[in-house]
């Protein structure tokens, strides 16, 4: 089985992971991506690399039975896609204390509250694998719970379940 978790950054979907007990591998994919050279360019506005889907996507056709969390996760094939949700606010919390630039903050609070992610997932999968978890106030071992019986099949899928509306 593959599960993708994914999300917006800031949802908490690598402290999730960590923290998740299971049987599948555990991939964190933008570690991969950096330290195995899967990216062809750089943005320097953002600071970051820019992935190359298909060597991603190559590299997870050689892993089976795994768990690949990243803000891109839900890109590629998955049998099952968790999309992390939190609050905006919650967002731009948690990105500041990263250091994140203000530019890259409101980009990404504004990108959860249009359900960004959630739509692309839903897009490329279908709702019946996509699983939406609100973490906004919720512990990590408790989103890793919630992400375990995703996993188990103790969960149905559910999208649509998370508004941020408000926060536009």
């Amino acid at each position: 089985m593959r599960v993708a978790v994914t999300g917006t950054p800031g949802t908490g979907k690598t402290t999730a992971t960590t923290a998740l007990s299971t049987e599948l591998s555990v991939i964190h994919l933008n570690e991969v991506i950096r330290e195995a050279g899967l990216y062809g360019d750089r943005d320097d506005d953002r600071d970051s690399v820019i992935a190359d889907f298909d060597a991603v996507e190559s590299y997870l056709a050689d892993h089976e039975d795994v768990v690949f969390e990243s803000h891109l996760a839900h890109n590629f094939d998955a049998d099952r896609v968790v999309v992390l949700r939190a609050h905006p606010e919650t967002i731009e919390r948690r990105l500041a204390e990263r250091g994140e630039s203000p530019e890259s903050v409101a980009e990404n609070a504004e990108s959860e509250a249009l359900d960004v992610v959630l739509a692309e997932a839903v897009e490329r999968h279908g709702e019946d694998s996509v699983y939406e978890i609100d973490t906004t106030d919720r512990d990590p071992d408790a989103v890793a719970a919630a992400i375990a019986a995703v996993i188990e099949g103790e969960r149905d899928p559910a999208v649509g379940t998370v508004s941020f509306i408000d926060y536009l």
